[in-house]
């Protein structure tokens, strides 16, 4: 490799493969649930099942980020975790104060309460894991 193509900064080290291993399930669990709700049932919750949907994609994207590694990806990651944990917080609430806009729980209902509230733990460790990641990184090559 010549020094323009240097493979990209390793954000799955110690913590970041334990991150990559909870966004990969969440990945499966969110994207199965909601493909199979969507295709049997979206009528009775549509809003519930698009937005479960919509979760997978998020983890999905946060985990190729995590994997793929260098400084822009660590900052798309660093995004989407910063929108998926508006998203926990926004529905988690709105699912509180209002549950009969949600026929059907989503994945960050009662943030992620049926999911053992991983939905709102996972993107608060990888915000802190990418943040640190990038001060450790900054700090060596000084």
């Amino acid at each position: 490799m010549t020094a323009t193509q240097e493979k990209p900064a390793r954000l799955i080290g110690g913590p970041g493969l334990l991150l990559v291993w909870f966004y990969g399930v969440m990945v499966v669990g969110a994207v199965s649930r909601s493909a199979y709700q969507i295709a049997t049932e979206f009528d009775r919750a549509p809003l519930s099942y698009a937005l479960s949907a919509v979760a997978g994609v998020v983890y999905g994207f946060i985990t190729y980020s995590l994997v793929r590694g260098g400084e822009t990806a660590r900052r798309a990651a660093q995004v989407c975790c910063a929108a998926e944990l508006a998203g926990v917080l926004i529905v988690g609430t709105w699912t509180l104060i209002e549950p009969s806009a949600f026929p059907d729980s989503t994945v960050w209902s009662q943030y992620g309460m049926g999911y053992v509230f991983i939905p709102v733990l996972l993107p608060l460790s990888a915000l802190y894991w990418l943040r640190r990641s990038r001060t450790a990184r900054t700090a060596a090559t000084r």
